[in-house]
C-alpha cells in the first residue's frame, strides 16, 4: 500500500481520502567526463583543531562518482579523507601531488591557494 506515514512526515494532513501524496523526487546531476571537469585544489585549515587539509571542490556529478574518485585519490596518496558534499578532504598538505594524479587521469585540475 502506498500509505507510509514515514514518508509523508512534514507533509499536512488533507482530509481528501483519495488525496495521492507527491514526494519530491531529488535527481542527480549527470557526471561529466574528467577533460570538462574543472576541479581546484586547496589547502583548508577552518575548523579542524589546527589540522590542515587538501580540499578538492568543483566536482559535478553523482556521488557515487565522487565517493570513487575520492577513494582513487585516497589510496594513491595513502591517507586518509573524505567524500561528500561535492567535496573531496584528504588528510595533509597534498596539494601539489593530488593535482599532478587528477591531471595524470585526464581531469582539468588548478592548484589553488
Amino acid at each position: 500500500m502506498d500509505n507510509d506515514w514515514k514518508n509523508r512526515l512534514g507533509v499536512v494532513f488533507s482530509t481528501n481520502p483519495d488525496y495521492q501524496y507527491q514526494e519530491e523526487s531529488i535527481e542527480e546531476a549527470e557526471t561529466l567526463p574528467p577533460g570538462k571537469q574543472r576541479l581546484i585544489v586547496g589547502i583548508d585549515r577552518r575548523n579542524r583543531g589546527g589540522k590542515q587539509v587538501t580540499l578538492v571542490t568543483g566536482f559535478v556529478g553523482t556521488e557515487a562518482d565522487l565517493k570513487e574518485l575520492g577513494r582513487a585519490l585516497k589510496v594513491r596518496c595513502g591517507v586518509g579523507g573524505s567524500a561528500k558534499d561535492g567535496e573531496i578532504t584528504i588528510q595533509g598538505d597534498l596539494r601539489d601531488k593530488v593535482t599532478a594524479l587528477l591531471k595524470g587521469m585526464g581531469y582539468n585540475a588548478k592548484r589553488g591557494n
